[in-house]
């Protein structure tokens, strides 16, 4: 069977997602979560148009300045997440990814949390 031939983006910290984030990197993703939503580190909240996996942070607000005439306040304007079923969730992870479902949310995640555990589990993996 065909793995998936992109990435996915991976959430770096803890937090709460916010449109700011969100809209940067949706411009380089399909995004799985909207704003205003926790995620925890190893969430995958979205899928990447690059082959590699991305570890990004969903959570980075604006930074807000006392200056008047600094920029303009555009309206974020975002696609709607991409929701799964049970089934495609099934068939969208790959070997190193689980799929976590509550009552609430079906949720996809990668097998280590840690970013440093995953990069040395994907060392061992290459090297087999």
């Amino acid at each position: 069977m065909p793995g998936r031939t992109n990435g996915v983006l991976i959430a770096q910290t803890p937090g709460t997602t916010m449109a700011y984030a969100l809209n940067a990197l949706s411009e380089r993703a399909q995004m799985f979560v909207d704003p205003a939503v926790e995620v925890y580190e190893g969430m995958i909240i979205g899928m990447n148009s690059r082959k590699d996996d991305m570890t990004v942070n969903p959570c980075k607000n604006k930074k807000l300045t006392n200056v008047r005439a600094s920029g303009t306040d555009d309206a974020v304007k975002l696609q709607a997440a991409r929701t799964f079923t049970l089934e495609e969730a099934l068939e969208f992870i790959d070997d190193d990814e689980l799929v976590e479902i509550t009552p609430d949310a079906i949720r996809l995640r990668k097998k280590y949390l840690n970013e440093h555990d995953r990069l040395r589990y994907n060392k061992s993996r290459q090297g087999k």
